[in-house]
């Protein structure tokens, strides 16, 4: 009994050990992946667009608030995480850095004083960029961004997240291998493929949103070399549609129509929405003729085939006469509208106007319903947001106009937009699920 006792006692000794190291003893940062000379400079521009690709403004610019200066709020599992001041401002943001602690917080998660970073920073993936992208970024932020004295929120998470030395402990289970290296060969291989790959996995860091969780949640997937990278996630109650199977909406549009979504935000079938949004208004649309290109190609290359799209069934095309019929102005196909089902009455009054009877919209303009990502998504969080509280395209350079969806919260019950978003769902040859008023409400409640 002694024995055990002791054993007991001393496992108990290395595990308080083990803990008190993890914390205090300092964590060793990722040095260089690439040798440049101590006096390297970027070219004009280069740092600007380095930091455009790694979309640093989406999360550290708050609704309203100057450029680069923090505080909008990200939503987590773990609850809100308020985004840091990376304006050069040294008592508020980040002037007080140096290279070495800024390459830290990109690449290990860990910023000025040691302090672990939640990753919700995506950490995971910028260990790909590389040191002249680094050290760009880092040369734009210090000299080209004007300093902003804005003290953020507080991050303030509920225990045990709040611990974070804990995230070191994640770190070692989620990080893999710093630096960049294309897979597999036949990407490595290509020029281009290699600039795309390096585009998405790196700066553009599209799998934090598009790459399920693992358990502990890091990514499931950062690069190609994974079967489920960029097959779809879950961003707070977005979902973030697959990039890479067959069942991908994307592989059924040309090339050309994918590189409009990634620059404009909009194209013949969709346009963004959610988070997706600032990545287009914040990030892609600065993307040059070449990167733009390259990650069309790249996304096609590790991309599935696509089957042949099967014609709509002739059930489909009556729904779309049906509403069409009761929306004609004669007189005598007005009592047409007694024949629709409440959920294509809903739809007649508000939302056919701009997506058609048939539910495929205009061109560029009001997306298509039909085979819509968004709409047919198992998470129906990202519809019922857009219903209840709108959606507005961002504006870019070659497309400037904002078109903006009216909210309907004020117009539509929680009954009312379940049952419209049961018909969006199943009309037109969609076949999604149902959607409840008790899937509704929280939602509502959470606006």
């Amino acid at each position: 009994m002694k024995t055990f006792l002791r054993v007991i006692i001393g496992l108990a000794a290395l595990a308080v050990i083990a803990i008190l190291a993890i914390i205090y003893v300092p964590a060793e940062l990722t040095k260089p992946t690439e040798n440049l000379a101590a006096d390297w400079k970027p070219a004009a521009g280069q740092g600007e667009y380095a930091m455009r690709m790694a979309d640093c403004a989406a999360c550290h610019t708050a609704p309203g608030g100057a450029f680069l200066a923090g505080g909008r709020a990200i939503d987590s599992p773990m609850g809100t995480i308020w985004a840091s001041n990376i304006t050069p401002d040294k008592d508020t943001g980040i002037g007080a850095w140096s290279l070495d602690e800024f390459r830290g917080a990109l690449v290990d998660g860990i910023g000025k004083g040691g302090r672990h970073l939640y990753p919700a920073m995506p950490y995971e993936n910028y260990r790909k960029l590389s040191e002249q992208d680094i050290r760009s970024i880092y040369d734009y932020l210090m000299h080209d961004v004007k300093p902003v004295s804005n003290r953020t929120q507080r991050t303030a998470l509920s225990f045990p997240f709040n611990q974070r030395w804990g995230i070191r402990v994640w770190n070692w289970a989620a990080l893999g291998e710093a630096g960049f290296k294309a897979k597999p060969d036949k990407i490595a291989a290509d020029p281009v493929l290699a600039r795309g790959a390096y585009l998405v996995e790196g700066p553009g860091h599209c799998a934090a949103c598009h790459s399920p969780r693992t358990p502990i949640m890091s990514q499931n997937g950062t690069d190609a070399g994974s079967a489920t990278f960029l097959t779809g996630g879950v961003i707070g109650n977005w979902p973030a549609p697959d990039l890479r199977t067959a069942h991908s909406a994307l592989m059924k549009w040309s090339d050309q129509d994918l590189l409009d979504y990634l620059t404009t935000g909009r194209n013949s079938h969709d346009v963004v929405s959610g988070e997706m949004k600032l990545a287009v208004e914040e990030s892609l649309q600065y993307m040059t003729p070449d990167d733009a290109k390259a990650m069309v190609a790249y996304l096609r290359a590790i991309g599935e085939t696509a089957p042949t799209p099967e014609p709509p069934a002739p059930a489909d095309q009556k729904v779309a006469d049906r509403i069409a019929a009761a929306n004609d102005p004669t007189t005598t196909k007005l009592k047409a509208a007694t024949d629709l089902s409440l959920g294509e009455q809903l739809y007649l009054n508000n939302c056919s106007a701009c997506h058609m009877a048939d539910g495929k919209g205009a061109a560029s303009v009001f997306p298509s319903l039909v085979g819509n990502a968004l709409v047919t998504a198992k998470q129906t969080g990202g519809l019922t947001d857009t219903i209840l509280n709108g959606a507005e395209m961002p504006s870019t350079a070659a497309r400037s106009a904002r078109l903006r969806m009216p909210a309907f919260a004020n117009r539509l019950s929680d009954d009312d937009v379940a049952v419209l978003e049961s018909f969006l769902r199943s009309g037109w040859g969609n076949s999604a699920g149902a959607v409840t008023a008790a899937d509704v409400a929280p939602l509502r409640k959470t606006q």
